[in-house]
C-alpha cells in the first residue's frame, strides 16, 4: 500500500528531516508563521480544545530573558536562531470552548471545571500540537529545532507570570546552517512496536 502523500513530501516532513542544531541568519516572517499556524489548527485535539500557546521571541531583550533559562548547551544556538517560540499549555483553555465545540458548549463545565483536570486534558493536546507546530514548520520549508531542556519552572514565571500556562517545548526556527544535522539515529521497526491482537 502507499501513502497519498507523495514521496517528496514524506521526504520533507519526515524521513529527512531533523532536529537543527545550526541556522543561517535569514529572518522567520511573521507572514511564515502565521502559514504555520493556518495549517496545523486544523490537526485535531480533544473537544478542539486547542490548548497550545506560542510566543515568539523577537526583541533582544526578550531573547536575552530566554536563553538564560536554557540548559548551558542549548543557549548558543538559542541566541543564534531566527526566530524562536515558546509552546506552551494554557490551562484556561476551557474558556473558548464554547465557541470552539458550539455544538456542545456546555463541555466547558461539564469536563473542564477543575483545574487538574484542565491540566491533565490540556498538557497531553497540546503537547499533541507541538508535534503539529514542528511539522507544520517542516512543511514551510523551514527546520526546527524543538528543546525541553530548560529551567522550567524559571520560564514560566519569566514568560508567563500569571501562572495560567506550562511551557512544553521551546523551538528554535529558520534555515538550516552549516553543519545542521547529526547523523540520522536509528528508528525502531514495525514489528518491534505494532501488535495485532
Amino acid at each position: 500500500m502507499t501513502l497519498a502523500l507523495d514521496s517528496a513530501a514524506q521526504d520533507l516532513l519526515f524521513r529527512e528531516a531533523r532536529t537543527a542544531r545550526t541556522f543561517t541568519d535569514e529572518p522567520v516572517t511573521d507572514e511564515q508563521v502565521q502559514a504555520i499556524y493556518d495549517l496545523v489548527k486544523y490537526a485535531p485535539t480533544a473537544f478542539n480544545q486547542s490548548p497550545l500557546r506560542i510566543v515568539l521571541v523577537r526583541s533582544p531583550d526578550a531573547r536575552e530573558r530566554l536563553v538564560r533559562h536554557m540548559a548551558e548547551g542549548n543557549q548558543p544556538k538559542t541566541a543564534a536562531a531566527p526566530l524562536v517560540a515558546i509552546l506552551a499549555t494554557d490551562h484556561e483553555f476551557h474558556e473558548e470552548l464554547p465557541r470552539l465545540f458550539p455544538h456542545f458548549p456546555q463541555v466547558k463545565d461539564v469536563f473542564f471545571s477543575e483545574r487538574p483536570v484542565r491540566e491533565q486534558a490540556g498538557s497531553f493536546n497540546a503537547a499533541l500540537q507541538v508535534g503539529y507546530f514542528i511539522i507544520g514548520v517542516r512543511a514551510a520549508g523551514l527546520a526546527a529545532g524543538p528543546m525541553t531542556g530548560y529551567d522550567a519552572e524559571a520560564l514560566n514565571k519569566e514568560f508567563f507570570p500569571e501562572g495560567d500556562h506550562s511551557v512544553l517545548a521551546v523551538v528554535n526556527i529558520g534555515k538550516p546552517g552549516e553543519d545542521a544535522w547529526l547523523p540520522r539515529s536509528p528508528r525502531l521497526e514495525y514489528d518491534e512496536v505494532v501488535t495485532t491482537v
